[in-house]
């Protein structure tokens, strides 16, 4: 661990904390199967890897305030899986279509600017850019083989009725489109794939030109998808990624470039070399949703402190799995990146790093 002399706030404590809560998963993903990764939760045959994976780095982190390094430990310059950081990155990315006018209306289908690719018929067809965005779409259909009930039951809000509630992976009955707040990761990753159409290039070279370069991250990140992730987009051949690691694949970056992203973030789509993302865009990300007041636009709010109950309520995170996290707090000027903390730890974290801050000590 090591802190920059020139901070006057000791966060000694609370990086202690985040290291002596370091994640239960192994470091080695075959080490310990049924500790490392979601799709070991699934039903069978999709309880398995489509895409790469890679052995994890211990507890990191980096924690910046007004924009300056105060504080980072472990390896915050090592390249690791973030799981569903992922979605929040596309939340980005939809972002910047939003801001060149590749997305007019957020409450428009879909279907109406991508074709042909699982946007059609009465139930699809109604799906817009907002639902996607808010985790509401339920959408049906399979995503690189995999089907969208695989997701079914792993949690709704409202609450699916005790009567008819089943397990994760059983077949529910769909709803017209806004009426549950679902967390699915065949839909986040269909999602992706109408965004691969919508800008006609790989996510991530959009991802590295518009978001990451300007936000002041290094080149050392990759965005990998699955084996059978390939499609073809006006003439071209590309991989289509996922909105996270379920299966494999997603985002691999270090501690530092997460907080140099979440500090665009925090600066209202401020980069180091300009605007990234619009300010109405970042407004709109981190609007609580109508079914689910916890949720923007695939990031987490604390707007009721159901995250860190002694947090601002301003505060809003991107979360993965195993876990990996980037809290930013406007209130306090402050952004955390952390790697591999526990994930019930995660706002005990978070309010021990606010009560620091906010005290001086």
């Amino acid at each position: 661990m090591s802190k920059e002399a020139s901070t006057h706030i000791d966060l000694s404590e609370v990086i202690a904390y985040a290291q002596a809560n370091e994640s239960p998963w192994a470091r080695e993903p075959g080490a310990d199967g049924a500790q490392w990764g979601i799709h070991r939760l699934d039903p069978p045959p999709h309880n398995r890897l489509l895409g790469p994976v890679s052995a994890r780095g211990p507890a990191s982190g980096v924690i910046l305030l007004g924009g300056r390094e105060v504080a980072h430990w472990g390896e915050p310059d090592r390249p690791d899986l973030t799981f569903s950081i992922a979605k929040t990155y596309l939340a980005l990315l939809a972002g910047v279509a939003f801001d060149r006018g590749l997305i007019a209306d957020l409450d428009a289908p879909i279907g109406a600017s991508v074709h042909g690719i699982g946007f059609e018929g009465a139930h699809n067809g109604s799906i817009s850019w907002r639902h996607m965005l808010q985790m509401c779409s339920e959408w049906s259909g399979a995503c690189w083989g995999i089907p969208d009930q695989v997701d079914h039951f792993r949690t709704t809000t409202p609450p699916w009725p005790g009567a008819e509630a089943g397990t994760k992976g059983e077949a529910r009955t769909l709803c017209r489109a806004g009426t549950y707040w679902e967390y699915n990761d065949v839909r986040v990753n269909q999602f992706s794939l109408a965004l691969l159409h919508l800008f006609g290039r790989p996510l991530p070279e959009v991802f590295r030109e518009a978001i990451a370069g300007p936000a002041g991250a290094s080149d050392d990140w990759r965005w990998d998808g699955y084996d059978n992730a390939w499609t073809t987009v006006q003439g071209r051949k590309m991989q289509s990624v996922p909105g996270g690691t379920h299966w494999g694949g997603g985002v691999t970056i270090s501690a530092r470039d997460q907080a140099r992203i979440g500090q665009m973030l925090l600066r209202r789509g401020l980069g180091e070399t300009g605007r990234v993302l619009s300010g109405q865009w970042i407004d709109w990300m981190t609007t609580p949703s109508p079914l689910a007041s916890y949720y923007g636009f695939l990031v987490w709010l604390n707007a009721s402190g159901q995250l860190a109950p002694g947090s601002s309520h301003r505060a809003y995170m991107a979360m993965g799995a195993g876990a990996s996290i980037t809290w930013i707090d406007p209130s306090l000027d402050l952004v955390a990146a952390v790697r591999w903390i526990d994930s019930t730890r995660i706002g005990a974290f978070a309010d021990r790093l606010s009560r620091a801050v906010a005290t001086g000590t």
